[in-house]
This record gives C-alpha cells, sequence and structure tokens, in this order.
C-alpha cells in the first residue's frame, strides 16, 4: 500500500471537532479495507467473475478471459462515440428525469440547508471542453478563476483520470484537493498551514503498481505505434489508450493490440470512458472511493451536516454518482447533451453551464457571509 495521510486539513465546525481525534486511524482503516484486489467466486484474484464480465461489460470491459470479448470492446467503442449514440429515452423525458441544475438551484440550496457542501469536479469534460489532443485541453482564464473563487467558499477536489501532476499543470490552483489516475493519487492543498512542519493529504494506495503500469505503457507506445490517431498517455498509475482520432474501422486492430499486452497482466484491468480506454490495477479503487476517502479526509466520516456535490461527464464518474446514492447525501451532476443511463440526479449540458453553475454557488455563498 502506497502512502496515507499525514495530516487532512479541512473545515473547522461542523462535526470536524468530534472526528478529529479518530480520524487518521479512520482513513488508515479505509485504505486498508478498500484496497483488496478484486476477486472472483473461486478467490482468484488474477481472473475475473465471468458472470460480472457478461453483466457490466459495457461499463467494466475486464480483459482477462480471453479474445471473445474483442467484439464487445468494439461495440462499447463505438457506444461511446456521440455519431453512433441512441437515445435511451426523449430528451425531454430524460431531462424530466434528470433536470437542469441551473433550473433547479434553487431546490439544491433547500436540500443543502444547513450543511457544509463539498465540491468534486471532474476536468476533462467538466472544467474543460473535450477536444481531439487530450494535451491540449485547456480551461478558460474564466473558469480558473471561477474554480478558484469556488475553492475560497468549500472544500473543493478535482477528481479526474488524469495524471495528478498533469491535472494540476492545467489548473494551476494550489487551493484545490487533486485526485489523479481516478483517485490513486491524491494530494491535498499546497498552502493555508499554519504549521511548518505540515504536509499535504496524501493518499497511493496502487504504488505497487507503478512499475508494471510503466513496462505496459511502453508497450502499447510498440504496439500501437502504426495505427493512426491512437495516441497513449502515462497516467502514473494508470494508462489511457485516446482513440478519438483513430479512424473507426482501425478500432478491432486497436483493441487486438490492446489485448495482445493486457493478456499477460492479470493484475490489471480495462474499464472506458469517452473515447478511451482505461488500464488500471484491479483493486477495490475508483473514483466513489477517492470521494469517500476525501470526505473521511475532511472529518466527514460518519457526518449528516455534510453535503457532497459531485459534477462529471464520463463513465468513471458514474462510480461517484452511485456512491452519493448509496449514502443518501449529496447529489450527482452529470454533463451531457444527449440522454445517458446514469445514477446522477441533475444533469448540465456543457462546460460553460458548469461555470454558470459554480459561479451561482459562489455569489450564493458570497451572499450567505456578507461578502
Amino acid at each position: 500500500m502506497g502512502g496515507v495521510p499525514v495530516n487532512a486539513r479541512g473545515p473547522r465546525g461542523g462535526c470536524w471537532e468530534r472526528c478529529n481525534a479518530k480520524i487518521n486511524l479512520t482513513i488508515v482503516r479505509f485504505i486498508e479495507e478498500n484496497t483488496k484486489p478484486v476477486k472472483n467466486e473461486t478467490g482468484d484474484k488474477s481472473k475475473t467473475d465471468a458472470t460480472t464480465v457478461k453483466t457490466k461489460v459495457l461499463q467494466d470491459l475486464i480483459i482477462n478471459n480471453g479474445g471473445g470479448l474483442i467484439n464487445s470492446w468494439v461495440d462499447s467503442m463505438r457506444a461511446c462515440s456521440p455519431t453512433h449514440l441512441k437515445s435511451l429515452m426523449k430528451q425531454s423525458s430524460w431531462l424530466t428525469e434528470h433536470p437542469s441544475a441551473l433550473d433547479m438551484f434553487e431546490e439544491i440550496l433547500h436540500v443543502s440547508e444547513g450543511k457544509q457542501i463539498v465540491m468534486f469536479l471532474d476536468y476533462d469534460g467538466t472544467l474543460s471542453p473535450i477536444v481531439d489532443d487530450p494535451d491540449r485541453a485547456f480551461m478558460s482564464k474564466k473558469m480558473r478563476r471561477t474554480v478558484r473563487k469556488l475553492a475560497n467558499c468549500f472544500p473543493t477536489a478535482i477528481v479526474s483520470g488524469r495524471c495528478r501532476e498533469k491535472v494540476y499543470n492545467f489548473v494551476k490552483l494550489t487551493e484545490l484537493y487533486y485526485a489523479g489516475s481516478h483517485g490513486m493519487d491524491i494530494k491535498g492543498p499546497e498552502q493555508g498551514s499554519k504549521d511548518k512542519d505540515d504536509k499535504s493529504l496524501l493518499c497511493q494506495p496502487a504504488t505497487e503498481f507503478l512499475p508494471m503500469i510503466d513496462e505496459v505503457y511502453q508497450k502499447l507506445v510498440e504496439k500501437t505505434n502504426l495505427t493512426p490517431g491512437a495516441n497513449i498517455e502515462n497516467n502514473k498509475f494508470c494508462v489511457s489508450v485516446h482513440f478519438r482520432r483513430v479512424d473507426e474501422k482501425n478500432w478491432s486492430d486497436l483493441a487486438n493490440q490492446v489485448r495482445s499486452v493486457m493478456k499477460d497482466y492479470p493484475e490489471l484491468r480495462l474499464t472506458q470512458g469517452r473515447k478511451v480506454l482505461e488500464i488500471r490495477p484491479i483493486i477495490k479503487w475508483d473514483k466513489g472511493k477517492a470521494l469517500e476517502f476525501l470526505l473521511e479526509s475532511l472529518g466527514y466520516a460518519n457526518c449528516t451536516d455534510v453535503f457532497p456535490l459531485y459534477i462529471g461527464d464520463d463513465r468513471t464518474d458514474e462510480d461517484a454518482f452511485k456512491i452519493l446514492r448509496e449514502r443518501r447525501q449529496g447529489l450527482g451532476i452529470l454533463v451531457s447533451k444527449i440522454p445517458k443511463e446514469t445514477n446522477a440526479f441533475y444533469s448540465l449540458q456543457e462546460p460553460y453551464e458548469v461555470m454558470d453553475f459554480l459561479q451561482r454557488l459562489v455569489e450564493w455563498k458570497q451572499l450567505r457571509s456578507g461578502a
């Protein structure tokens, strides 16, 4: 297991004082309980339950059972393409079930009344537009100013599949918590502490996989070298295979190239986001676990006076939306222009709507604070 938090800085008040004495022990236990390898019914850590594969193949593309899943991979790759997505229901019906968070802003404030709002934000497609070149997914200056103001009003974390350092280089705000590699690399704010020996929150539950991830990255770069448009990104604790610029006729070849590498690494699994295949350690850790870890770290382990808001656009954000539903605490907001199956309660269509929503939250908080 990797590092554990040395010191978790968070808001004082609420139930913080009640939780503070036990918080470090609680966090250590939380990590230990949630980083065990995923097992099938026989207890074999290296293989995945075939039943799970059949029922979740479009959500969690486990690759260790052989080449028979290639067609399912390609079908899922098509399914995440806006040119192929079919509406799950009429737009108006979907919006009835997942109304605009802007339209329902007053209702959201009402249900959060008297609670500490904690903000969780995806990056790509949420704070920045989706672009063909992942290295150019820049957020606007206006969005950066908005997120800075947001962090001054509420504890704020960015939870991304990207490497934590890459996300930080895009955002460049020291006031935030950053959870990179789908939450497998978490660090807290770098400023604000009065203690010179204080260290920011740190959680890296998959450190033992780093050499393996680097090895797989190098092999995938070599394997996909002749596939036009393929982009392999090393996100430290996971590897991303971007196929947004790959011609659809080459998707099957790309899937086979990925499998030819992955078949030798049963400790890794493959999941999918928007036009990207994600290769990760096969441990029980995802964006939902990262959300829970951060809430624990802020002193909200078993508190009722906290209201997490998670905004994201990707399939991987569903893990966090699901956690919020299960906790019956806080709300998930999906960023999407088209109807999708989701565990989120509300929706926003584009990053500019996300910025509008965040600005309204800031204005509401400043008005309440008399700023």
